[in-house]
């Protein structure tokens, strides 16, 4: 997975894109919610041009505008999903956002919690991927910055963001996990 990461003075953001077939899979989706909801249009074109009564539809438009929605919504956040994490070293904050269509889920963290940014793998023999996280003591849960299916990428943005942070870089790739 490609790293985004833009330094703004002290402000760092990395930005995690959705995969191409998490988007590809909100196309079929978003085609049976608007077919859905094509139908209801057409329906009540007819019932108020004087072809139909909407009495008679009114169970059917319901029943297929709710179905539409309900099939569509999940098509719009697949296809609109984005996450991005914000490190400020001026004000000393993490700012989390989950972005999905015009909606904005934001956890603010402090940055003086984290201590360190570790690299670690996931043990699978087949496909590794190395993770880069922003670690601290014991309690604090730490916040995933990127994946990399190759190690040099994973050091590099671990150093990178290491030396605008101040914090050290820690390899733990090959190392077991702990109880914690």
């Amino acid at each position: 997975m490609a790293s985004a990461m833009s330094v703004d003075g002290g402000v760092v953001r990395i930005d995690r894109p959705m995969p191409w077939f998490g988007r590809l899979l909100s196309l079929p989706l978003l085609a049976a919610s608007a077919y859905l909801l094509w139908n209801v249009a057409l329906g009540l074109r007819q019932d108020f041009s004087g072809f139909g009564r909407l009495a008679d539809d009114l169970v059917p438009v319901l029943v297929f505008t709710g179905l539409g929605l309900l099939i569509g919504i999940p098509g719009v956040i697949l296809l609109t999903f984005r996450y991005f994490v914000v490190l400020n070293e001026a004000l000393r904050q993490i700012v989390i956002t989950r972005q999905f269509g015009p909606l904005n889920i934001r956890k603010q963290r402090d940055l003086a919690e984290y201590h360190f940014i570790s690299i670690t793998d996931d043990y699978d023999p087949e496909l590794t991927t190395y993770d880069v996280n922003l670690c601290g003591s014991k309690g604090t849960e730490p916040i995933m910055l990127q994946s990399f299916t190759r190690r040099e990428e994973a050091d590099r943005l671990a150093s990178e963001i290491g030396r605008l942070l101040k914090l050290p870089a820690r390899d733990y790739v090959g190392t077991e996990p702990d109880e914690d």
